[in-house]
């Protein structure tokens, strides 16, 4: 009777143990998922601080080539309407998302049809303040791409998570989502026009 009681209270040691030790790594998996899902916040809080900045330079922008190029009105209205756009997109939700990338995507797009205006108004080229404003933009585009570059490496690491075993177990769990990737043309287009 005693050798079956110490064998029944070994199994109970043995499931014991073993249940800590799935436990803790689950513990482990679950903290190492909400690190990479803050990264995620992170470089994105970095990419947004350089995507509000490239927003502020747009009125300045518009209002500079509307001076010289009253003509280009059609690629004025687009470029006020691609910031009104972004603008809502951000109000309308806080974090990254498709919608938003989407929209920024082609508001840098029509924002380096902006500046390759310049080959057509030799006078706005000659301009010191849309010089300045377009090398304040490039700026702000090599910031951009290097933060996106950060942002994609860090929502790369954390979905890989998500999609491999014994992660994903974890993360369906506790209900972890994937984030968006933020694509973009390169930026190659505006530094060749100045």
């Amino acid at each position: 009777m005693r050798g079956q009681c110490f064998r029944g209270s070994l199994l109970e040691y043995v499931v014991l143990v073993l249940g800590a030790i799935a436990l803790a790594y689950g513990v482990r998996i679950f903290n190492r998922l909400v690190s990479d899902r803050n990264l995620v916040a992170q470089a994105f809080a970095d990419i947004d601080v350089q995507l509000k900045l490239r927003a502020d330079l747009v009125p300045q922008l518009v209002a500079t080539v509307k001076a010289y190029a009253a003509y280009e009105r059609q690629t004025l209205e687009a470029v006020t309407e691609l910031r009104s756009r972004v603008a809502t997109e951000v109000e309308r939700k806080r974090g990254p998302s498709e919608s938003r990338f989407g929209a920024e995507t082609l508001l840098g797009a029509s924002l380096k049809k902006l500046i390759l205006l310049q080959e057509n108004y030799p006078a706005l080229k000659a301009d010191q303040n849309f010089r300045d404003l377009a090398a304040k933009l490039i700026d702000i585009e090599d910031q951009l791409q290097h933060a996106r570059r950060f942002y994609n490496g860090a929502v790369k690491q954390y979905v890989t998570r998500l999609q491999t075993f014994p992660d994903i177990v974890v993360a369906r769990m506790f209900a972890f989502r994937a984030a968006a990737f933020f694509e973009t043309e390169d930026r190659a287009a505006v530094a060749v026009a100045l």
